[in-house]
């Protein structure tokens, strides 16, 4: 059946509305959204269909990522050249550290206790200690940095650089620059990570998603997008990637077995950004125009287990 939409949770509008990157804190299931209009943090709960808290302070909030066993949210400011450190049970901003000068894409390095940084502005990534308070490395990118992951196999962070078109690989203690995957599609853009496939993702704005061996740190296929994507999600349970496109406003979801695309899911013009609950596996669609969250369950899919 693919995605069903269960519904919508209501965010009180604002002058402007403008969404970035958000994550969901699996413990509770709620969702912290990166409301760039407004400089805020929104928090909703999907179950109840409800928005819980704006929390306020995270000018130009863009990076939006949760730290699962930590039960920390990180916010990046870019307006404020600040990360904010918020306690996911309690919604309270523990922290608010400067690490340069617009901070955008964050990866949580779990086993390190590491956090990647980063800048757009000055095209450079650093390593933050968040429970201290230090910045711990500081290195020049290659290019304008877009979306960061971790890749737990390996022990390094993959983060994409928009042109030349490549994904690199940092060490998560020094942040050496380990590996640097060329990509044939401009503006990589959107990144996830399949840990059992040992494969990544990379939704690029030439309109295709890459997908990169990484046991050989090397392109193998690309899928055709209708559009420029953002935010990017894999379902290893349902076997398939999820890419957000603002303009038109669709949700292409990719069957990772053909990379090809498996489902279309109209959502709204300037829907580009998304958060995934792989536990109750949901999907959160966030809406600009309409000042609210999409809820989308996904229903029998073919699984790994089936496919061929």
């Amino acid at each position: 059946m693919g995605l069903s939409l269960l519904g919508h949770a209501e965010i009180l509008p604002s002058e402007v509305t403008a969404f970035d990157h958000g994550d969901v804190d699996l413990a509770t299931g709620h969702v912290f959204i990166a409301h760039t209009a407004l400089g805020a943090v929104e928090v909703i709960d999907p179950a109840q269909e409800r928005h819980i808290v704006t929390l306020p302070g995270c000018p130009e909030a863009s990076g939006v990522l949760c730290a699962q066993h930590e039960r920390l949210v990180f916010a990046a400011a870019r307006g404020a050249g600040a990360l904010l450190v918020i306690d996911a049970a309690t919604h309270a901003i523990l922290r608010r550290l400067a690490v340069g000068t617009h901070p955008n894409g964050l990866a949580w390095a779990a086993d390190w206790q590491h956090l990647l940084v980063a800048d757009v502005a000055d095209a450079t990534a650093r390593l933050v200690d968040p429970t201290q308070g230090r910045i711990l490395a500081t290195v020049t990118l290659p290019g304008r940095p877009r979306w960061g992951v971790y890749d737990r196999g390996r022990q390094r962070f993959l983060l994409n650089i928009r042109e030349p078109a490549m994904v690199i690989a940092l060490h998560p203690e020094t942040l050496e620059n380990v590996m640097a995957i060329s990509v044939s599609v401009p503006g990589p853009h959107g990144l996830d990570i399949d840990h059992a496939r040992d494969r990544a993702y990379v939704a690029c704005d030439g309109g295709a998603v890459v997908e990169l061996d990484l046991t050989s740190d090397r392109e193998v296929r690309s899928a055709t997008i209708p559009g420029v994507p953002d935010a990017t999600w894999v379902n290893p349970q349902a076997a398939c990637l999820y890419v957000a496109i603002g303009q038109p406003g669709v949700l292409s979801v990719i069957d990772l077995d053909t990379m090809t695309e498996q489902e279309a899911v109209i959502t709204e013009p300037g829907a580009g950004t998304t958060a995934f609950d792989v536990q109750r596996q949901q999907l959160y669609v966030f809406l600009p125009h309409t000042s609210r969250v999409a809820i989308y369950a996904e229903r029998e899919r073919r699984s790994r287990s089936c496919s061929g």
